[in-house]
């Protein structure tokens, strides 16, 4: 895996690019994603797409997998995650149980990301399941 990232447009604005051609920007000054907030969406990312994957594998009818993340900074320098939490809401015809066994599958055994900073951050995470009916009233 190889990225590549240069400077664009501006003080501290930065743009990241896959082999694929994909691209990322990234700011030091709030112009577009911090790397730290690309650390909380890379966690939620890859552990939503083992999450989609596995209830499909359970044959659960998934509609919606959502995180909402929140990270606890270190006052000091360097200011890195002490507390990552994650919030899953995951919708359609699905059993409570199979939802919250593939998110504890992912974050246990498949996500990369949260496997990575489990080494040096606490992680916790919630799970709710919401049926399509649910959805669709809000």
């Amino acid at each position: 895996m190889k990225i590549f990232l240069e400077s664009i447009h501006g003080e501290l604005n930065f743009k990241g690019t896959n082999e694929r051609g994909q691209s990322l920007h990234f700011s030091g000054n709030k112009e577009a994603v911090s790397p730290m907030e690309s650390v909380l969406m890379a966690v939620a990312a890859c552990s939503a797409i083992d999450v989609e994957m596995i209830l499909k594998k359970m044959r659960q009818n998934v509609t919606d997998v959502k995180v909402e993340v929140s990270g606890v900074r270190a006052d000091a320098v360097p200011a890195v995650f002490t507390k990552i939490d994650l919030h899953y809401i995951i919708s359609g015809d699905l059993k409570e149980e199979k939802g919250i066994k593939a998110v504890e599958m992912s974050m246990n055994e498949y996500c990369s990301v949260s496997k990575m900073l489990a080494h040096s951050v606490e992680i916790g995470f919630t799970v709710e399941v919401r049926p399509d009916q649910w959805n669709e009233q809000m």
